[in-house]
Order: C-alpha cells, then structure tokens, then sequence
C-alpha cells in the first residue's frame, strides 16, 4: 500500500473537522428528549472525539473502523458524524461484496429499533430514522465516487493503450519505410560492390565508373533516408518530406535504376495516364515493384525480371513481378532481413488491396491487386441528384 501523501493527510483533516462539526451541530435536535447527565454526556462527547482521531485510521483499516463507529453510532450521537465518513470511505475505495456486508451491519438494526421503540417519543424515533438514511446516503455518496474513479481509471487506461498502439503503429511504419527504402538501395550498392570484388582485372577507368555509381547510390539512400523520416516527422496533414513521395510515373526511373546493376528487367505499363492513379495507390505500386525487384537481386541474382503493372478505374490497379528461382550470375546472395514481403503486405492490406507470392513453376511470382476508384463527376446544377 502507498504511503498517503499531503493531500490525503489534509484530506482526512477535512473529514475529520466535517465529523466533528457535523456531531456538535445536530446535537442538540438528537439529543432532544433523552435526559442525559452532565456525566453521561461527557463520557460521550469523548466517545465522539476519540471516534473523530480515529479517522486517520480509514485508509489503512476501512472496514474494521466502519463496523466499530456502525455498532458505536447506535449508542452515541457524537459518533454519528465519522460513522458516515467511515462507511463512505468503505463504499469509495472497497470491492463492491465487502461495502455490501458493511451496508448489512449497518442496516440490520433498523428492523429491531422500528419493532422496540414503536412508543418512542417522536423526536428520538425521528433521529433514529434520519440516521439510517444518513449512512444509505453516505454509501450512496461513497459508491457514486467509486463508480467515478472506476470510470476515470478505465479512460486513462484506454487512453494509454490508444498511445501505444499509436506508437507500435508509428514504429511499424517506420520499419516498413527504412525496409523498402534502404534495402532497395543498398542491394544495389552490393551489387556493384560485388561486380568489384569478382572482376579483379578492371580497368582504372571502369573501377572509377562503379566507384561513382557506388557513391551515387549511397548519396540516393541518404537522401530518401532523409525523406521518409521528414515525412513521418511533420505533423498530421502536413506536407512532409522535401521532395515528393513516388508514384507510379516513377516506375521507369526504377527499373532504370535496376538496369545499371546489369540485371534484365522488362516493364509492362498498361496505364493510359499513371498521373490519374490516386498518389497512395501508385506508391504502394511502386513499393511492391521496388520490393519485387530487392527480392530477385538478393535471390535470384542475374535473373530476368518482369513487371507488369495495369488496370483502369473501378476494377482496380494490377501489379506483378515475375523472376526466376535461381540466379545465373556469380554474386553471392545479398542477405535479407526476412520482413519485406510481411511489411509489404501489411502495406497492401491497409491500402485496402490483397497480396499473393510464391512460387510457379521455375519462378517466383509476386501479385498485387489494389483498389482504384473512378474519379467523381461533378454533378451538373438542376440534375437530379
């Protein structure tokens, strides 16, 4: 159990005050036709205050002072007021099957005091009523409290759950962009490391032509390394990133790229007008071409690969890469983190497309099909809508 702070200390100083004025203010109408000594009321004006310190003790023993002020409460007036602070503080802070028993100690002599003092002067009976319906609005009071903390804790724990699963969700597309990224380029920068190592008689001339598309490489994936992190860096509905994100006007310039390593690749682009594919659909295009076109670099090194990349509006965009299963070159294969193709598609999926891979035959096929919606028309003035 933590240990109460200042506000719980000067919180139960409140309570304490409240106990103690709350008694000394109803005395005198719950006192009214009880003849009572000067002896007699002494000793329970000191039963009140000793009930009054003894609600330092709610915190660390509830229940067991809430039963003692209860029973105490029936014989003592001046014990009334931390009774009521005792069985709130039982309804507020205890499991709902421990404040139902206390309510039980509270409530059960009501019935016998109703059957035994059916004569009683009207005041007396009418205080000892009025008791009884001060502790059930006490619990009342109390389990209204509880309810509400329960509430503010739920909110807070959702809340914290919301912000990590926003996080996790940052993180995993963070890891999705450095994968398709990096390791685009970078399977590039070792393929023209490893045309270096195996053609040890080069010439100065053809050493310093791979040695500055080596160097040209390497300057590319800083600079989308340092796109990706300013567009997850801005701001939402910002326009991150200092140069815009690929689409599917840029698939040329990818397989251009994939052509200076020396590899075979074929483009098949049956789109009319790539600019009319919606940007977000395009770059998931050309992610999944880009990772196609990694994964036969590391795999398959010095296979033929074959894009295909069509569809129109309203039937959705089609993509796939064709390569074959072993490569024919002499390049060691370029090791792989084992992520692509699940990143890939996690991407497809939240694009609202499905995936497909594997293998047919003597190659290894990646498809995608993503949705793509017609442009709306604008609708005419005066048609009907």
């Amino acid at each position: 159990m933590s240990r109460p702070t200042a506000r719980d200390r000067l919180a139960d100083l409140g309570f304490v005050i409240f106990a103690a004025v709350f008694s000394l203010v109803t005395a005198e109408e719950a006192l009214a036709g009880r003849e009572l000594s000067e002896q007699a009321l002494f000793y329970d004006s000191l039963v009140g205050g000793l009930a009054c310190a003894a609600l330092f003790l709610r915190r660390s023993l509830p229940v067991p002072l809430a039963v003692v002020l209860l029973l105490a409460g029936m014989f003592s007036h001046f014990v009334t007021g931390p009774a009521l602070v005792a069985v709130f503080t039982v309804a507020a802070t205890q499991p709902l099957r421990v404040t139902r028993w206390v309510a039980a100690v509270a409530v059960a002599p009501l019935p016998v005091f109703l059957i035994r003092r059916p004569d009683a002067p009207l005041p007396v009976f009418t205080s000892g009523v009025v008791y009884f319906a001060l502790v059930t609005a006490a619990f009342g009071w109390g389990l209204y409290v509880r309810s509400r903390r329960v509430l503010i804790t739920e909110l807070r724990d959702r809340a914290e759950r919301a912000e990590a699963e926003a996080q996790r969700t940052a993180r995993e597309s963070i890891a999705r962009e450095m994968h398709d990224v990096l390791a685009h380029r970078l399977s590039l920068l070792s393929v023209h490391a490893g045309a270096l190592e195996y053609n040890a008689g080069a010439s100065p001339d053809e050493v310093r032509r791979a040695a500055g598309v080596i160097r040209d490489s390497a300057h590319r994936a800083v600079e989308d390394l340092r796109e990706i992190i300013g567009v997850l860096r801005a701001p939402a509905g910002a326009d991150g990133g200092e140069r815009p994100q690929p689409t599917l006007a840029d698939l040329p310039r990818l397989a251009a790229e994939s052509r200076e390593t020396g590899a075979s690749v074929g483009l098949d682009l049956a789109v009319t007008d790539a600019g009319e594919v919606p940007a977000p659909t395009g770059r998931t295009a050309y992610r999944i071409v880009q990772e196609g076109l990694t994964n036969a670099r590391k795999h398959a090194p010095g296979s033929r690969v074959g894009v295909r990349v069509g569809g129109t509006p309203g039937t959705g965009l089609e993509v796939e890469v064709r390569n074959a299963l072993a490569g024919v070159g002499r390049e060691r294969a370029i090791p792989g983190t084992g992520h692509g193709l699940v990143g890939l598609a996690e991407r497809v999926r939240l694009a609202g497309g499905r995936l497909e891979h594997g293998t047919q035959g003597t190659e290894f096929r990646l498809y995608a099909w993503l949705p793509w919606e017609p442009p709306r028309t604008p609708s005419t003035p005066g048609a009907p809508s």
